[in-house]
């Protein structure tokens, strides 16, 4: 059996710790019938950035010995940007923080383990209105994201355009809870495209095991 460690923030933990099993009650909790061959490992702590998980990275992924992991992290660290009433100057050099930092972390993960790694695209919805302006560092950030993809050897899961489309043809409430999070029907949504993704990976590995080694 496989181990897949999930790390993030709010999205990923969705009250994990208030959950007997540990899986939380969003996107993670819904793998293990997909993933039925996967020990499955929720480590998505709310409020995390990507320092904070590079912070933890051995005690809540390494030391755990994963052979696959998934990060989606992203939007506290935009939240700071849109926040903290930074000038533009400050904004290029905070999104420049935050690639250094993702930079380190996968950095920290190829060269202690041999998990194949899916980053998922964050995410955020122009409902309410307020976070209309939050989407252009999200995509900023997720180009940055996708190209750290290449270099590492990672996987790119694309969901900002996927999520939004789903929400404009439901309606915004059937896809996310505050234009951050996401309902039942959105973190659905999440875990088959993650799981797909890793079903791929899964088969990769065991039909090209040189790869991994």
């Amino acid at each position: 059996m496989k181990r897949l460690i999930c790390l993030g923030g709010s999205i990923t933990a969705a009250n994990r710790l208030f959950c007997p099993d540990s899986l939380g009650e969003g996107y993670v909790s819904m793998l293990p019938p997909l993933l039925p061959d996967f020990q499955i490992l929720n480590k998505g702590i709310d409020g995390f950035t990507i320092a904070r998980i590079l912070q933890n990275v051995d005690r809540d992924c390494i030391n755990l010995h994963p052979d696959f992991v998934t990060i989606q992290v992203g939007i506290n660290n935009i939240g700071l940007i849109m926040n903290t009433d930074r000038t533009p100057s400050q904004q290029t050099e905070m999104m420049a923080a935050y690639v250094k930092e993702y930079t380190e972390l996968l950095s920290k993960i190829t060269a202690h383990t041999n998990a194949g790694i899916v980053l998922v695209e964050p995410f955020v919805f122009p409902h309410p209105k307020e976070f209309i302006n939050w989407i252009p560092h999200v995509k900023t950030l997720s180009g940055h994201i996708r190209e750290l993809a290449d270099i590492f050897g990672c996987e790119f899961l694309p969901m900002h355009q996927l999520l939004n489309q789903e929400a404009r043809r439901l309606g915004y409430d059937t896809v996310t809870t505050d234009g951050i999070h996401l309902t039942h029907h959105g973190h659905r949504m999440l875990a088959q495209k993650l799981s797909k993704q890793l079903s791929i990976m899964q088969t990769d590995k065991i039909t090209r095991p040189d790869e991994f080694s």
